[in-house]
């Protein structure tokens, strides 16, 4: 062990690069020659680039797919036949692509069900437990079906930590249509749709507004992934009166295993108001969801006026799940008595039906011969967010057969099993809720509403692990997760409503929910609550121990992580500045590495980099899809792009509390593209965000994206409000905000991006032509770089959105201390960009001005021009590396990058630090990289928080993390993605 880690260290010593040290006192971005980027890249790649055996040159190296990055390969090579000298496949890039590839028709699985289950039960997913971002899903099990009660963010991750079969799951019903119940719906339908060959569908059940999600959906998932979507309840087309309200329960699964009912809660406003009752449900399985009659782009209203009483997205669902009942018990002795031969009689009493004796003269009835039956299990599960929806539910006549004080016929009467609620604390711990509880006598009430006592328990046990071993290796990148103690639970406001537990205990037998809780309806004799697979608690403690005996190294490695902080400091008052500003260091390794001069006595509170999310493609046990917060402490934050579960990672990261002012301080989000890893956790921040932010004077959030983002936001606008303004990429990069930076100074005599501008003076026809044309011939002109794969606009650009817009734009960065914000065009798919943040210039305390920082990230692409003219002397560049480099053919079929292209990316732009992240699913833990390419680059990880002070250090902490997963370099861990992908399609 003492050689090994001096050989790791010096490591660093090996570091050169044959790039020309660059310039970085500009930090603006260089116009392109007029010549378009795939010839560009043509011209390019023909010269770097020869064809690449599909074999790896490491023999350690992982080259096996997961299963949605191998559905098509052969189909996708086919593609890039044409296109793979110039190093792209351009048919991808351009969007015609899709026509290519075969036409699947999900199939929607259909099971041979068994009346006679030897087991099932109910079961708590805790999905936002630790959290408390998202609603908890219930799995209702089976032996042949398997039902989830709400897909919250996190589902799919979830199912796959917990080796929860997706393709097993019949149906999922939804208690409401919100992005905290909703939230992980998307990815699990696109996951479902790449199962196998032809893919697979599930039926998705949701009350009648569920239709503004799936039209909303349509903007990135196929529509026969979507066809077994159905709704009921009243219509979203008006209000509806009193006397229409159900008065009965619908019925929407009946079978010979269960019968699944909704009841739907309405709230009732003050004016007693509600929505109009149209009963709507869609028996044939194949017909989508919508009412063509309804007219969806706008808000629902009576009379063609906006109600203010009630809109969609306010109606919530109590589901009823009944087991038939249990037959008695068949007695012979009893038969034989009543002059019964064994036989064809027998069988016909025990299915139900009367016989003739056969000695005596009498007819023989199933009571004579058999035990009484028992009474099916009755499950269930209520989600009653609001006090306006407790009013409804107090006052639900159809409710009556089921409570205990039922005085109506006995055979009418149901006893409940098992009630699970699914409301907020605060609301079930109110005396009125307590005491509809307390109606269904003996049932168990389980509370699965967000309880504080669960943040402590890490629900995503894998990664939590990989974190605590991260944290001791490097606590500098890698702060101790939040949950790993509730000490930021102390900062609760006093008012915070405290666990509901023991208040309800007090009138009815009820528990607080965990992860994995069971509550079992068959066999009979195991009715009731069943805590084996609850997970057990772990320490962070536990877990070191478990480290430091596996690799008892990495003591000596978190030592030697620590002694580099303590060598930077002293190295940086060995540097001294010569008159042309270059710095002159000891060590020949630090050359290459010359500190920028915006690093010059750079504060810890002005930037930290907090990767969310490294993964690509869906979630993964260790790897979360893309997701980075831009922490600017003080003056707020951005996130670059949103996939799903990024408001869990943020808590995971900052602590509840924490998290919840990371998303009050966000100046503005940035979406690079429309495939949903980057942007489907986008609605559950922005709905947060304006649930913290009511009644507080506040503007709505910037969201910045591709246009067909905005066709997706604005049709999910109609469920929920977002509070937000959209921007297109295409208004925010150079070419275009220099087209209005010139009709602002043909108008004014300043620049656009200078001193404030009266917006409202420069809108008028004269100017709208001017920029409308001015745009349109310099970003969508014939022959421009971006006109090969970006079709013209259909209308002229909007100014009088577009203005105040770009004028909000200038104020929220002023105020975030950053100089620009500029989108630039990658090539991956239609409108996929990647993006520059330039900080502002500052003073030192001596009154010299320093440059801003500059930070890109490129989105998903292949390397290409305009990403390197991007990057010319940036301080951070975060490219995506999905393939080992081995795999080019691979990352050229599907315009990604591997990793010795995006540090080739880095080094030619003179980049002063690299950070790899969009790591394909193949390697879950670490990716395979060459060591040699390292000099200025790390990989990334979840939770990753790289704070701007420490960039000079950041390359060198690569070998110990390398150390720290030497035996996923070593084993072929692919062989497990595998695996467990292939699991799932089972």
């Amino acid at each position: 062990m003492p050689m090994l880690m001096p050989q790791v260290t010096n490591l660093r010593l090996l570091f050169f690069s044959p790039f020309p040290r660059l310039s970085l006192s500009s930090l603006s971005l260089k116009p392109l020659k007029p010549r378009t980027l795939f010839t560009a890249l043509a011209s390019s790649y023909r010269k770097r680039h020869r064809p690449i055996p599909n074999q790896s040159p490491n023999p350690g190296a992982r080259n096996k797919t997961t299963l949605r990055e191998s559905r098509g390969r052969d189909k996708a090579m086919e593609e890039t036949k044409e296109t793979e000298t110039a190093g792209f496949n351009k048919r991808r890039a351009e969007g015609n692509d899709k026509n290519d590839r075969p036409k699947k028709n999900l199939q929607r699985k259909v099971r041979t069900l068994n009346p006679i289950n030897t087991l099932s039960y109910v079961q708590v997913l805790g999905t936002g437990m630790d959290t408390q971002d998202t609603s908890p899903s219930v799995l209702l099990f089976f032996d042949k079906q398997r039902f989830i009660f709400n897909a919250g963010e996190g589902l799919q991750r979830f199912c796959t930590e917990h080796k929860i079969k997706l393709s097993k799951i019949d149906h999922i019903f939804l208690s409401r249509v919100c992005s905290e119940t909703a939230g992980g719906l998307p990815g699990l339908l696109l996951t479902l749709a790449g199962m196998g060959e032809e893919g697979m569908s599930v039926n998705v059940w949701g009350p009648s507004d569920l239709k503004y999600l799936i039209d909303a959906m349509r903007c990135f998932i196929p529509n026969a992934a979507m066809v077994h979507t159905r709704s009921f309840g009243p219509s979203v087309g008006g209000l509806m009166a009193s006397q229409t309200k159900f008065t009965e329960p619908i019925v929407l699964v009946d079978d010979e295993v269960v019968k699944i009912s909704a009841i739907v809660l309405q709230p009732i406003f003050s004016n007693g108001a509600q929505l109009l009752n149209e009963l709507s449900i869609t028996q044939n399985p194949t017909e989508k969801v919508f009412n063509d009659g309804v007219d969806v782009s706008k808000p629902f209203s009576p009379n063609g006026k906006n109600s203010p009483t009630g809109k969609p997205g306010d109606m919530s669902v109590i589901y009823v799940c009944e087991l038939p009942e249990i037959k008695g018990k068949f007695d012979p002795e009893k038969a034989k008595a009543l002059g019964l031969k064994p036989g064809s009689k027998y069988r016909e009493l025990q299915l139900g039906n009367s016989v003739k004796s056969d000695f005596q003269n009498i007819t023989v009835h199933p009571s004579d011969v058999m035990d009484p039956s028992i009474p099916g299990p009755i499950v269930f599960l209520v989600d009653c967010p609001t006090e306006s929806h407790l009013q409804e539910l107090l006052s639900m006549q159809c409710l009556s057969s089921y409570y205990a004080d039922f005085s109506g016929p006995p055979e009418n009467a149901n006893v409940v099993t098992c009630v699970i609620h699914l409301g907020p604390a605060s609301l079930i711990s109110n005396p009125n809720y307590q005491s509809w509880m307390k109606r269904f006598g003996s049932a168990q009430h389980i509370m699965a509403g967000h309880e504080r006592k669960n943040v402590e328990i890490p629900i995503l046990r894998s990664s939590a692990r990989i974190a605590a071993q991260l944290n001791y290796l490097c606590p500098q990148f890698f702060p101790a997760p939040g949950f790993w103690s509730l000490q930021h639970l102390d900062c609760l406001a006093p008012e915070s409503t405290p666990s509901s537990e023991g208040s309800v205990s007090k009138v009815c037998e009820s528990i607080s929910a965990e992860n994995l809780l069971k509550f079992t309806l068959r066999p009979y004799a195991r009715l009731g609550l069943d805590r084996s697979v609850i997970p057990s608690q772990v320490a962070s403690s536990e877990i070191i121990d478990e480290l430091l005996s596996e690799i008892p190294e990495v003591v000596d490695a978190a030592q030697c992580v620590s002694q580099l902080w303590h060598q930077s400091t002293e190295t940086k008052e060995e540097i001294r500045l010569t008159h042309d500003d270059k710095v002159i260091v000891e060590e020949p390794w630090f050359d290459e590495n010359t500190l920028p001069s915006c690093l010059e006595n750079i504060r810890r509170d002005d930037l930290e980099i907090v990767l969310l999310g490294t993964g690509s493609s869906q979630p993964s046990k260790y790897r979360n899809v893309s997701s980075i917060h831009i922490n600017l402490f003080s003056k707020g934050g951005l996130l670059l792009d949103c996939g799903e579960g990024t408001l869990g990672q943020l808590k995971r990261r900052y602590g509840v509390e924490g998290a919840d002012n990371a998303v009050r301080g966000l100046r503005c989000i940035w979406i690079s593209h429309i495939h949903a890893d980057h942007h489907t956790g986008l609605a559950r921040i922005l709905t947060l965000r304006r649930d913290l932010l009511k009644g507080v004077p506040h503007e709505p959030l910037l969201v910045v994206g591709p246009r067909k983002l905005k066709f997706f936001l604005d049709a999910y606008q109609r469920l929920e409000d977002l509070d937000m303004q959209f921007l297109d990429c295409k208004h925010t990069t150079e070419a275009s905000l220099h087209a209005f930076e010139g009709v602002t100074e043909t108008n004014k005599d300043h620049s656009f991006l200078g001193s404030p501008t009266s917006f409202e003076d420069l809108i008028d026809k004269n100017t709208d032509r001017q920029v409308a044309q001015k745009v349109d011939s310099t970003l969508f002109a014939k022959g421009s770089r971006m006109q090969s794969y970006w079709k013209r606009p259909g209308s002229p650009v909007d100014n009088n959105v577009v203005f105040p817009i770009l004028k909000s734009l200038q104020k929220v960065l002023e105020e975030a201390g950053l100089e620009a914000l500029m989108s630039f065009p990658v090539i991956h798919c239609p409108q996929a960009f990647g993006v520059v943040l330039r900080a502002s210039e500052r003073l030192n305390s001596v009154g010299k001005v320093i440059p801003g920082w500059k930070i890109v990230y490129s989105g998903d692409t292949r390397p290409c021009p305009e990403l390197t003219e991007a990057s010319r002397g940036a301080t951070v560049l975060i490219h995506e590396a999905t393939f080992e480099d081995g795999m080019v053919d691979e990352a050229i079929a599907r315009n990604h990058s591997t990793t010795k292209e995006a540090i080739e990316v880095g080094n030619s732009a003179g980049v002063f630090r690299i950070i790899l992240t969009h790591f394909s699913q193949r390697y879950p833990k670490i990716p395979v990289f060459d060591e040699t390419h390292m000099h200025k680059t790390c990989i990334g990880f979840d939770m990753m928080s790289i704070n701007i002070a420490d960039l000079p250090v950041l390359p060198k902490v690569l070998p110990y993390l390398k150390l720290l997963f030497r035996n996923e370099m070593i084993i072929d861990e692919s062989d497990e993605v595998v695996d467990a992908a292939a699991s799932v399609a089972s």
